[in-house]
């Protein structure tokens, strides 16, 4: 499509005054003035007759194989023109749909006898599927009076992904003992309850630990190591209810969720344990077996990767039932989910009641800093009074909730979305250590 220029617009504008000056001056100057309009259209034609063709324009899309939720990838485009004898500038700007940012339109520049290239930067705002439907190209003539512009398909499809890319690098914190040597058991010894070997008793060692049997044995005191214990059942549970896509720190909360837990299940893989998920909203979406192995943090990341985002309200009494009829034995369920006030929360203290009685329970939930803002911010007027003390009723009554779970032996943890991932590891390797599973 070939259209003028805001140049060429400007420029027709300005014979306007020019021809009515002549035209007040001498009536019989009016050739003169059609003539300078004639010859401002002719240069807009010439500009246009000039436009580089877009059957001459060659473009090439090099798109990214996944992207990764809440990271910005580049888009690369390059484009040719055959015979070109200037450069051309191109501005691009794609045609996507899908939860990302805004895109902006980039400059191209294409040098003659070669391909010029522009990376379009794309930032997915929430799991799934981004399609990059068509570009939209638009390029001037020489003159900068005329352009062209023409939409190029595409077609492209992105899976959209959780970030996994720097897991493996934060555990290595949780296994500093294998930097150096490798891939091996973390005994861990000292820290468990496990029966590990019988060593000599040297002074600062509990006495609690003196084996009282073999020193009289051997004639000299020798004390208990112990390791933690391996093999549990480690369970992710996901609330994919409308409150988990509620966006915290330029994500939604369930996307912070899947992020940490799967920290934790590299850890625990790691560590020897089985790891398996669950998701649940006001029904079941997902169940996954926990199992040992690196192969199950595979199964792990695809899983998770296909937890949506739902608009429903999450039935607790259905989704944790269901998960406690499924564990036949004692295991570590992590409960990633969100609550407003302690009357949406009656029934999933019901709920975890039942479930604490059976396995070790760790209730994980995000702390919106936007609360904290509020209630500290300095009061300018009567609204932000109402808000702040709107917010101090919802931290009071989260409180009481986190409270009550903490009474029941549930493990709570709310923290910040930036220390969800380390915290929650911290608190399984202490869990562990403590012998509660």
């Amino acid at each position: 499509m070939i259209r003028p220029t805001p140049r060429a617009v400007l420029l027709f504008g300005a014979t306007v005054p020019v021809a009515i000056g002549l035209l007040i001056h001498d009536p019989a100057l009016w050739p003169i003035a059609l003539d300078l309009g004639l010859f401002v259209l002719a240069l807009i034609g010439l500009d246009a007759l000039l436009c580089v063709r877009p059957s001459r324009l060659a473009l090439t899309v090099d798109a990214p194989p996944r992207l990764y939720i809440g990271s910005e990838e580049q888009l690369s485009v390059s484009a040719g023109i055959e015979g070109a004898s200037r450069a051309v500038a191109i501005q691009v700007l794609p045609e996507q749909s899908g939860d990302t940012a805004p895109p902006e339109p980039a400059r191209l520049e294409v040098p003659p006898g070669t391909v010029g290239m522009v990376t379009l930067p794309i930032r997915p705002l929430r799991r799934g599927r981004i399609v990059i439907e068509a570009l939209w190209l638009r390029w001037h003539g020489p003159l900068g009076l005329a352009g062209r512009s023409q939409r190029r398909p595409q077609a492209l499809t992105i899976d959209v992904v959780p970030d996994i890319r720097g897991i493996a690098s934060a555990a290595v914190q949780f296994f500093s003992r294998d930097a150096i040597d490798g891939i091996k058991v973390q005994r861990q010894k000292g820290e468990g309850t496990e029966f590990e070997a019988l060593r000599d008793h040297v002074q600062g060692l509990d006495n609690r630990f003196i084996d009282w049997k073999h020193s009289a044995k051997h004639l000299k005191l020798l004390s208990k190591e112990f390791r933690i214990e391996r093999n549990h059942q480690i369970v992710l549970a996901f609330d994919t209810g409308y409150l988990m896509a509620e966006p915290i720190d330029g994500l939604p909360r369930l996307d912070h969720a899947i992020h940490a837990g799967l920290l934790l299940g590299w850890v625990a893989l790691r560590s020897g344990d089985h790891v398996g998920s669950f998701g649940f909203d006001a029904r079941i979406r997902q169940y996954l077996q926990p199992s040992p192995g690196r192969s199950a943090f595979a199964r792990l990341q695809n899983a998770s990767s296909q937890l949506g985002y739902r608009a429903e309200e999450t039935n607790f009494t259905l989704g944790l039932a269901e998960l406690n009829a499924r564990l036949k034995r004692r295991a570590l369920v992590v409960l990633f989910t969100e609550f407003i006030d302690t009357t949406t929360a009656g029934l999933l203290l019901e709920s975890l009641q039942r479930m604490a009685n059976r396995h070790a329970v760790i209730f994980v939930t995000l702390r919106d800093p936007l609360l904290a803002d509020i209630v500290e911010a300095e009061p300018a007027g009567f609204r932000p009074v109402a808000e702040a003390v709107v917010a101090r009723d919802l931290q009071r009554e989260r409180a009481v909730v986190l409270e009550r779970l903490a009474r029941m032996g549930v493990h709570c943890l709310e923290i910040p979305p930036r220390g969800l991932a380390v915290g929650l590891v911290n608190r399984y390797l202490t869990i562990k250590q403590r012998g509660l599973l």
